[in-house]
């Protein structure tokens, strides 16, 4: 791994905007090596993507300025092209071909309107000089080499009829398409369940052996660093501050911030204990995690009074109809799922993508007719079929949405937004009721008052969780529905996420389903865990018991693919 392929010396990247200037990375160096896997961790905000993309020459200058550094790629081991110096007509020949690129989000990265075959066949026929012949087939001979099931038929198929992990799939395949010396994956695992994950981390890796190419990985997620890459680079607000192999920076982190990272993950700790923030570390060189005392491990409330009974409850989605409108197939996205959650507990639903945990979440809240069976609440019937969603328990269960910007009107203040509800419902008496209501929730979920009159763009992820989980509490329900909503974030602000949850549930008294795909988040939060598969109950019981004993092999599956 001695020969170079890429070495970024003092890179500094800032954003001019007006009279006002941001330094998004700080004299950056970093070196990646033939058949090397680095991996660049660092939170939302720390300037991972910027790097990446300042490679390939994808930020538009202005408003992007590199004030000082280079980005020397080395086109064979004693010689080196400058990115940053180089011309366009030099960069089209190495983007695709020398460095290639797996983006974050691969549906927003594909063409909506574009078969996945074209998308492929065009970018061979243009790095490689193929016919289309040639090109069709060395496309199906990459879906093949990742793994895609019936290529033949998948270069036909658009975006939206495949699934997270497939598209993810067809990405890697498009990247290798050039034969890079150099490949550049940026979060490309972060909204994938874990049996996803894993093969796609064990995808890359094979063709990363295979064909000894430079690996560079940019994520937030330290489980996946520790069995994935060679060597990590952690960076904060800009700045590297530290880098080491894999194995020496778990053993032995030298940074607070290092340190940090690694302490909260939610996964090493039993329920009821406070997760350790980063803040924590960073106002506090020499601070210690708490030892975990015997009474928060053997603590497990028992609870008595049924609060929620879904009885037999089966939804399908209608996927073709005769003339007639008559529904003549249908998908079962749920499939007679029975289930109990008492007053005062936390449910964690756990499955892959697609099991049918959302639409669950959904009908237990009226966004979601159901085909056959009941959902009671204390024993009343909220939802069956042919009847409709009583009002009342529109403000008694309340759903916190699992993407928080898309749930968010991009034009409404968010005090607003929090007030929507109560106005709705014709809650509070007037204006300034509603507004002295909603600072006092923007208060306990830790947000200043003065967010009241800002937009959901000028906060951050972890804030707009926040914002959203604010304006599902306002109507103080008895009965909440977490749908994915840490699944997002990085692990710091998903550690503060986590705590404030637990504050507030103790606080205001209610029960909780949470769906998640993170068996180590789920461990962590729930009194019991069910397990989803194919819209059936694999497994449901105490969440130690599931987690470390599981019965079923589609849980046992789960677990052995955690990273």
């Amino acid at each position: 791994m001695s020969a170079p392929l890429l070495q970024i010396n003092n890179l500094t990247v800032s954003f001019e905007k007006e009279q006002s200037s941001f330094t998004a990375v700080k004299n950056l160096s970093l070196r990646v090596c033939r058949g090397e896997i680095r991996a660049l961790v660092g939170e939302s905000g720390s300037g991972k993507s910027v790097t990446s993309m300042s490679i390939l020459q994808l930020i538009p200058s202005p408003p992007a300025s590199y004030k000082n550094g280079a980005i020397q790629f080395y086109n064979t081991p004693t010689q080196y092209i400058d990115l940053l110096q180089a011309s366009s007509s030099e960069m089209e020949a190495i983007r695709g071909r020398s460095i290639a690129m797996i983006f974050q989000e691969p549906m927003t990265a594909l063409n909506p309107v574009l078969t996945c075959g074209k998308q492929i066949i065009e970018t061979i026929m243009l790095h490689q000089q193929l016919s289309k012949d040639a090109a069709t087939k060395e496309a199906i001979r990459l879906f093949t080499s990742v793994q895609i099931n019936d290529p033949e038929k998948a270069i036909d198929k658009y975006p939206h009829e495949l699934s997270g992990g497939q598209k993810q799939r067809v990405m890697i395949a498009m990247a290798m398409s050039g034969k890079p010396d150099l490949l550049i994956c940026d979060e490309p695992t972060t909204a994938l369940d874990v049996q996803v994950q894993k093969n796609i981390l064990e995808l890359l890796k094979q063709l990363q052996q295979e064909t000894g190419m430079g690996i560079l990985f940019i994520t937030h997620d330290l489980n996946v660093v520790a069995s994935f890459a060679d060597t990590v680079t952690v960076l904060y607000k800009g700045e590297v501050v530290e880098e080491n192999t894999t194995k020496a920076l778990f053993e032995n982190p030298v940074h607070p911030y290092t340190k940090a990272l690694l302490a909260c993950r939610p996964g090493l700790y039993p329920k009821g204990y406070k997760l350790p923030v980063v803040n924590d570390f960073l106002s506090n060189s020499n601070y210690k995690v708490p030892p975990i005392h015997k009474d928060v491990l053997e603590s497990a409330t028992k609870f008595n009074n049924t609060l929620l009974e879904v009885n037999n409850l089966t939804i399908r989605f209608p996927l073709a109809t005769n003339i007639f409108g008559k529904v003549t197939k249908s998908f079962t996205a749920v499939d007679n799922l029975s289930f109990d959650i008492k007053e005062g507990e936390t449910l964690g639903l756990v499955g892959g993508s697609g099991c049918g945990k959302t639409t669950l979440g959904r009908s237990i809240v009226g966004l979601q007719k159901i085909n056959e069976g009941s959902i009671l609440y204390k024993g009343e019937t909220i939802a069956a079929p042919n009847k409709a969603y009583h009002p009342d328990y529109k403000k008694i269960i309340q759903l916190i949405f699992q993407d928080p910007y898309s749930s968010l009107h991009p034009r409404m203040r968010i005090g607003d937004a929090i007030a929507e509800p109560l106005l709705v419902h014709q809650i509070a008496s007037g204006k300034s009721e509603r507004k002295e209501r909603v600072i006092d929730m923007l208060e306990k979920v830790e947000l200043p008052a003065d967010c009241y009159n800002k937009y959901p763009h000028e906060f951050s992820g972890g804030q707009r969780q926040r914002i959203v989980i604010a304006r599902a509490l306002i109507m103080e329900p008895k009965f909440v529905i977490c749908d994915e909503s840490v699944s997002a974030l990085d692990v710091s602000v998903q550690a503060q996420v986590l705590n404030l949850l637990n504050d507030l549930k103790a606080s205001m008294q209610f029960s909780a389903l949470f769906i998640t795909h993170d068996l180590s988040v789920v461990k962590y939060i729930s009194d019991r865990i069910m397990v989803m598969n194919q819209g059936k109950i694999e497994e449901i019981g105490p969440a130690e018991e599931v987690y470390h004993s599981p019965k079923s092999l589609y849980t046992q599956q789960l677990i052995a693919a955690l990273p």
